[in-house]
């Protein structure tokens, strides 16, 4: 009875130990690690990288992507790209200009105007029919999720106000 009592409480800690934030942390990857496992990212984890902000964008901190895809890459001109590359500074205002604070899930997406993003200036939002825009990006897939947040797919690259 005593054994069986034992392995009866040693089963209710185990199981109250996988429901932890960080046990749950541990099986799901975060925000940089989903990107880089989908190769329609490469080019946003290859300049994630550059801009140095892997560490930031797989911390604790809950955080919402807006992804764009190497497609939306493909449609910036390659001079703007190569000059991104050379300015670190610049490359995290943009990059930082597609992350909002908070997991923010469509659900809430959709009911927004402005969203305000890590690097300062907000950035729009509409909904036309059943499509959402983020500036002039739409949003083609949601709720991607990490275990520090959410990504959602866009088809353009969201360039910040000056």
């Amino acid at each position: 009875m005593k054994r069986m009592l034992g392995l009866l409480l040693s089963a209710t800690i185990v199981a109250g130990l996988v429901g932890t934030p960080a046990a749950t942390a541990a099986r799901h990857p975060d925000l940089v690690q989903v990107a880089a496992s989908d190769k329609q990212f490469s080019t946003l984890v290859r300049l994630v990288r550059a801009a140095g902000l892997v560490r930031a964008l797989s911390s604790s901190a809950k955080l919402t992507v807006l992804a764009p895809t190497n497609a939306a890459f493909s449609k910036v001109p390659k001079r703007t790209l190569d000059a991104l590359a050379r300015d670190r500074r610049a490359l995290r205002r943009v990059l930082l200009y597609h992350v909002l604070r908070g997991a923010v899930p469509a659900r809430t997406i959709v009911t927004l105007r402005t969203a305000p993003t890590l690097a300062g200036p907000d950035v729009k939002i509409r909904v036309r029919g059943r499509s959402v825009f983020v500036n002039d990006a739409k949003v083609v897939k949601t709720d991607v999720k990490a275990s520090n947040g959410i990504i959602h797919v866009i088809n353009r690259v969201l360039i910040p106000p000056r």
